[in-house]
């Protein structure tokens, strides 16, 4: 029987409906295939309700002596009625309350010692968002042995490997091979895992990010050699643009990992870029599915570095684009200086200052005496600002957007540039800044925040209806 790895992020297990929900989703999955289960903390629609997002925020109070107790009660009293109006079986109820309760106790009394030592570590960072996925997966597995099934709570908070640095080569392999050493002997169980798996150099936050689950669910399905990762959302698949904004938006079938990593960096929510890597690297196809439909295909991300031959095998059609996105609350910032005129380490410079401030540069547009950066927050730019008129005249402007064009065959079909900068004048709609990379798969251009609907619209029909 082929294995499949299912990861189920935070607002897909946020209600006991949608609990409920995941664990036919599993049930169904189990009478084909063997099934990893992978779970993030339980979420509301609104990330900044959800339990990790409650977790930051009770370390952050017990940093500062404020009272953490109230997030802690209210995290204990959530979980506890999602279990009264899913669980039937008094005594398992009454067991998974305990571990809710006991998990609890045991990071109030560890925030209590934040509080007196004033200090949060990373490695105490990670001890408290681990937490939510400790919680999330004991319920979901008490959940599915309520109904019969053998499922296994799985902890992977204890092995983070010690001494590797996530950039190092080494790392993502060591890590499988812990992972893989924590499952259920029983072939037949399925285990139902924490997303969050242990302590990380630098803190997981920080190095992985908040999709950490999703890599997690990556480094297992590759190490088993899995069918296919599913990662559950609540949407469809992933979409040609947005559809809040572009009503006539279609989900693709599929699409290729360094598509997905574009439209991923350039505003839209598809996966972790160390998933995908990891899901390249162990050829394992990515599918994403909606929660709410189990029954529609969702989109395939191909495990697979496109060529012109499988660019040319996965779109017959011979389309340049397959989607549009904008990234939006984009800041600009112009570098004038005279002083840039054959000079070799100019660049370097204004790189550095951008790194001293740990400010992230999204695009980069140069001339001979200007340097033009976009970066993707607008406050606390101050001292950044400063630093950089010592190397020339600074200009900032707020309120922009990136509008990426996005597809493997745009290289291979020439005036598509063209064609979206027509779009965009046809619709009255300037553009302050142009950039394509040397993969030749994506177009981006900054444009005002308040055009980004009306651009993403005209390209949307110029390219991909």
């Amino acid at each position: 029987m082929s294995l499949i790895v299912q990861k189920f992020g935070g607002t897909s297990l946020g209600t006991p409906e949608r609990l409920l929900g995941v664990s036919e989703i599993i049930q169904n999955s189990a009478k084909q295939h063997s099934v990893v289960s992978v779970v993030s903390a339980m979420s509301s629609v609104k990330k900044s309700e959800g339990t990790t997002s409650r977790l930051i925020q009770a370390g952050a109070q017990a940093l500062t002596g404020e009272d953490y107790s109230v997030i802690l009660d209210q995290i204990e009293s959530s979980h506890v009625d999602v279990l009264e109006k899913v669980i039937n079986n008094k005594g398992l109820r009454t067991f998974l309350e305990t571990e809710i309760h006991s998990e609890l106790q045991n990071l109030k009394s560890f925030l209590e010692a934040i509080c007196v030592i004033q200090e949060i570590s990373p490695r105490s960072q990670d001890l408290i968002v681990g937490t939510g996925e400790r919680l999330s997966a004991q319920v979901l597995a008490g959940i599915l042995r309520d109904r019969g099934v053998d499922a296994v709570y799985t902890n992977l908070s204890e092995i983070g490997p010690q001494g590797i640095d996530s950039l190092n080569p080494r790392f993502n392999q060591v890590l499988q091979k812990l992972m893989s050493d924590q499952l259920p002997e029983n072939s037949k169980a399925i285990p139902v895992v924490t997303g969050f798996f242990g302590f990380v150099k630098g803190g997981i936050i920080k190095t992985v990010g908040r999709g950490y689950t999703d890599f997690t669910a990556a480094l297992l399905a590759g190490k088993l050699g899995a069918e296919e990762l599913q990662v559950w959302k609540e949407v469809d698949g992933i979409f040609s643009a947005d559809p809040n904004k572009v009503p006539k938006a279609k989900v693709l079938d599929h699409i290729f990992p360094n598509e997905a990593a574009e439209l991923t960096y350039f505003g839209s929510e598809v996966l972790h870029p160390f998933t995908m890597e990891c899901a390249i690297a162990n050829s394992v196809p990515v599918r994403i599915k909606n929660t709410f439909h189990p029954e529609r295909p969702g989109t395939v991300i191909l495990p697979e570095i496109p060529t012109a031959e499988t660019v040319a095998q996965y779109r017959p059609s011979g389309k340049s684009a397959i989607a549009v996105t904008t990234k939006g609350n984009i800041t600009v910032i112009n570098i004038y200086s005279n002083r840039m005129l054959h000079s070799s380490g100019f660049m370097a410079k204004v790189y550095e200052t951008f790194s001293k401030h740990n400010v992230v540069i999204d695009l980069v547009s140069t001339s001979e005496v200007n340097i033009s950066c976009t970066v993707d927050r607008s406050s606390d730019l101050g001292d950044l600002i400063e630093d950089l008129k010592r190397l020339g005249s600074v200009t900032v402007f707020q309120d922009r957007a990136i509008l990426s064009l996005v597809g493997n065959n745009m290289k291979h079909v020439p005036g598509v540039a063209g064609k979206m900068f027509t779009a965009l004048a046809d619709q009255g709609i300037n553009i302050e800044m142009i950039t394509q990379g040397a993969s030749e798969i994506n177009i981006s251009c900054v444009i005002t925040e308040v055009d980004s609907i009306r651009a993403l619209n005209a390209i949307h029909h110029t390219f991909l209806e």
